[in-house]
């Protein structure tokens, strides 16, 4: 089995992650070597369309300087029509965020309403998935979704209702005791040094 379909497999928690696949949303700069102090890619001020945070810069406990890390996401509301023979057409749906950083597709609870936030000290990440290509990563995690839950005869219909692109962000925190980096929606905290 693949990583993608491994975190296909995921389900949903209540922050919109996967929590069978937990290496989908852990800590990215913990196993990221582009998130250096002298990244070219650091910006001192940037404009971002990000999901609302849980836990703001000034909440993170620190010893030192609280940096960002931007990671870009697409975020689909997916609706899914299934055909059946004698009866009415079966509806589900799903909210898929794709990381178009880790290249992965989680089902996620909620679909988020983004807000434009100016964000100092950050390392935005780039995408290396493009919009196209994040589409067709969550078109097929919603049709093997779909499959895993329903005995079909033919291949659903899927539409994606909205689709946002935006950033979920993550904080660097400067402590006596290690860095660490701490989920702006979760909470959840990971050495540097891991």
């Amino acid at each position: 089995m693949s990583a993608d379909e491994r975190a296909d497999e995921g389900t949903s928690d209540e922050t919109g992650t996967a929590a069978s696949h937990a290496a989908s949303m852990r800590s990215p700069a913990a196993d990221d070597p582009r998130v250096r102090d002298d990244d070219p890619r650091a910006c001192e001020s940037v404009e971002l369309s990000v999901v609302p945070p849980s836990i703001e810069r000034d909440d993170v406990e620190a010893t030192g300087r609280v940096g960002c890390v931007a990671y870009p996401y697409r975020i689909y509301d997916a609706s899914v029509s299934m055909s059946r023979p004698l009866l009415d057409d079966r509806e589900d749906a799903f909210v898929v965020s794709v990381d178009r950083s880790r290249r992965l597709a989680v089902r996620a609870d909620t679909f988020p309403d983004l807000e434009s936030r100016h964000v100092d000290d950050t390392l935005v990440l780039p995408a290396e998935l493009t919009p196209e290509d994040a589409d067709e990563r969550a078109r097929k995690s919603v049709f093997q979704w779909t499959l895993r839950r329903y005995s079909l005869n033919r291949a659903p219909e899927i539409e994606f209702e909205r689709v946002v692109t935006g950033y979920k962000l993550f904080w660097l925190a400067e402590r006596d005791d290690g860095d660490v980096i701490v989920d702006s929606l979760t909470g959840s905290e990971r050495s540097l040094e891991e």
